[in-house]
């Protein structure tokens, strides 16, 4: 039974990571970048961004698992949304990030609210 929950708690982790990760995966090997040091910045983000999702460990709590993967999520597309401020030429994009700044950080202090009241005392360690 315990090597069910174990699993159950691991395929729920990476579940959850997938469902997150892709949409970041997928933006970073689309987006043609001219400048190569942009380009490196934007790679560098999403390979920090997986590591930093797969490094997250999981308390087996499918509520509490979510609202801290989803926080990290946030703060990754906050962070994502800057560079487009420092970098971006286009200002339809500088437009929609400057939204999107405003609107994760309330997201993110949501999750923080709700974690706070929500603490849990053990988490499984990340699979690899």
């Amino acid at each position: 039974m315990a090597n069910i929950l174990c699993f159950n708690k691991n395929l729920t982790a990476s579940l959850i990571f997938t469902l997150l990760a892709l949409p970041v995966w997928t933006l970073a090997q689309a987006a043609p970048m001219a400048d190569e040091s942009k380009m490196n910045s934007s790679m560098d983000m999403s390979g920090s961004m997986d590591d930093k999702m797969k490094a997250m460990p999981m308390s087996g709590d499918m509520d509490y698992d979510f609202a801290m993967m989803m926080r990290a999520h946030h703060q990754d597309g906050l962070e994502m949304a800057e560079v487009e401020l420092n970098n971006g030429k286009n200002s339809e994009m500088r437009s929609m990030a400057k939204k999107i700044i405003v609107a994760q950080k309330k997201e993110i202090a949501q999750f923080d609210k709700w974690l706070a009241r929500h603490k849990k005392m053990e988490a499984m360690p990340a699979t690899k």
